[in-house]
């Protein structure tokens, strides 16, 4: 009978530097092949109620989930928070059990930062203002102005 054999994941490299995009950013240490689940977004799960919400702070780390909570990064959370928002994509959120990750959209190079679209949604009609509250600094040339979810 033959032994089975154990397939190994692939460990991928990433680091947390300086982003020309925003603050922080997450970067590949090592080129990652299109498919490749690169990291999970952990924190603590709280209700909507109780995730953190500085309105003067309109960069949100918070995470919502399908089943209604929401993963606060700022307890627990690990280097995928500081991946940044881009219209034009490198990466994608998945959510699988509960869970979300982030996989390669398209192979990335060693170097290269990752993003993926927040698509922010926000309980408000979507304005003028609150597009320019949640202002993209991508500078993709598919850059639509905004993290909101405009769709």
């Amino acid at each position: 009978m033959p032994k089975k054999s154990k397939s190994r994941k692939r460990t991928v490299r990433i680091e947390v530097r300086k982003s020309g995009v925003h603050g922080h950013g997450v970067y590949a240490v090592q080129s990652i092949p299109k498919a490749t689940r690169i990291i999970e977004y952990t924190g603590q799960r709280v209700s909507w109620e109780a995730a953190p919400n500085d309105e003067n702070d309109p960069h949100t780390f918070n995470f919502g989930l399908d089943n209604g909570e929401v993963i606060n990064p700022e307890i627990g959370g690990n280097d995928a928070r500081w991946i940044n928002h881009s219209c034009d994509p490198n990466c994608e959120a998945v959510e699988e059990d509960d869970r979300i990750f982030i996989d390669a959209l398209r192979d990335i190079q060693a170097g290269e930062e990752l993003f993926y679209d927040y698509a922010l949604e926000i309980d408000e009609p979507i304005t003028e203002e609150s597009k320019k509250r949640f202002a993209c600094y991508c500078h993709s040339p598919y850059c639509r102005g905004t993290m909101l979810d405009v769709s």
